[in-house]
């Protein structure tokens, strides 16, 4: 008999977290787990509420599906059982680990993928004066890149503080849908002239039709506008990159199809994250070899990360160890 157990979980942060959207002290997470008395998979997702979600809400979705788990539900079903989310995200990778463990071996050899290897990680300075972000990037001077929240304040002041203290890093920004075109066409040439290398979802998901009439010198990146294979012809002719986020596609099944479906159309790769523990990340950096850029620092924003975790020595993120995930 194969029982389906679901946790909610709080995990504080080292320190207040804000984005152009507001302010979090805590990841709260929902963690799958799929056992049959001998292997237990383990599986966890982040509700979010930009996409709707709430954590009592994905809970309940993953105990309907308790009945399915113990009949045998696999993870090829599970795509059409639950919508693409937090809560199938968490269900597939419990199911991943799960079958991972059963026939002893890897969860990339399941997937028939190439082993990740320890792979440049971005780490993110949240959104704040511009000193307080200084003074965060000068900690972080030795990370080899760096993501920057924004809102649409002091844009070029608040860069050239973060340049200035970490001048060694390379960057990318990410306003979190909170600029308009007129400043994205204002304040592009600067970034680029300071060495951003890649612009995250600059204008709203549901008001981006003006990226396709902007010529802009850096590589921008969809991520509230792309969730899964069936939003890349939306994309085209306004974004360059797309970012794969688990708790958008609805786990991994859903990120190894939205990659492939995105390198075909000729679209460049970004693998994100809410934030959670390492068991969140685990799962997503079985697509690092595929992507060029990886920003997988979710646990280096709490205050504790899960144990065992993932290790993040010298700005990289390493592939899990199997009492982690897979």
């Amino acid at each position: 008999m194969i029982s389906l157990t679901v946790t909610a979980e709080a995990w504080p942060l080292a320190r207040p977290f804000a984005i152009s959207r507001g302010v979090k002290t805590e990841a709260l997470v929902v963690v799958a787990e799929v056992s049959d008395g001998e292997f237990t998979g383990r599986g966890e997702c982040v509700p979010y509420p930009r996409y709707g979600e709430t954590v009592e809400a994905v809970v309940a979705l993953l105990i309907g599906q308790a009945a399915a788990v113990a009949a045998g539900l696999d993870r090829a079903a599970l795509q059409s059982a639950l919508p693409a989310g937090a809560a199938r995200n968490g269900l597939d990778c419990a199911l991943w680990d799960f079958d991972a463990k059963r026939a002893g071996r890897r969860a990339w050899e399941l997937a028939g993928i190439a082993a990740p290897t320890p792979t440049v990680t971005a780490e993110t300075i949240g959104l704040g004066p511009a000193r307080e972000m200084a003074a965060r990037a000068a900690e972080l001077a030795a990370a080899p890149l760096l993501k920057v929240k924004l809102d649409g304040h002091d844009v070029i002041d608040r860069m050239q503080a973060v340049h200035q203290a970490a001048p060694a890093a390379r960057l990318i920004v990410d306003p979190n849908e909170g600029w308009d075109a007129a400043l994205l066409g204002h304040v592009a040439p600067d970034l680029a002239a300071l060495g951003v290398e890649m612009l995250e979802q600059p204008l709203p998901a549901d008001n981006d039709a003006a990226l396709a009439e902007i010529t802009c010198p850096i590589p921008i990146c969809a991520d509230e506008s792309c969730h899964t294979a069936a939003d890349l012809p939306g994309l085209a002719g306004k974004y360059q990159i797309i970012n794969i986020k688990l708790d958008k596609t609805g786990g991994l099944t859903g990120a190894l199809a939205l990659a492939d479906a995105a390198q075909a159309a000729g679209f460049g790769l970004m693998v994100g994250c809410m934030v959670g523990t390492s068991l969140a990340m685990a799962p997503a950096t079985l697509l690092t070899p595929r992507a060029q850029f990886t920003d997988l620092d979710g646990p280096l924003l709490l205050k504790a990360d899960r144990e065992p975790g993932l290790d993040f020595s010298g700005g990289r993120i390493c592939p899990p160890g199997v009492g982690v995930w897979g």
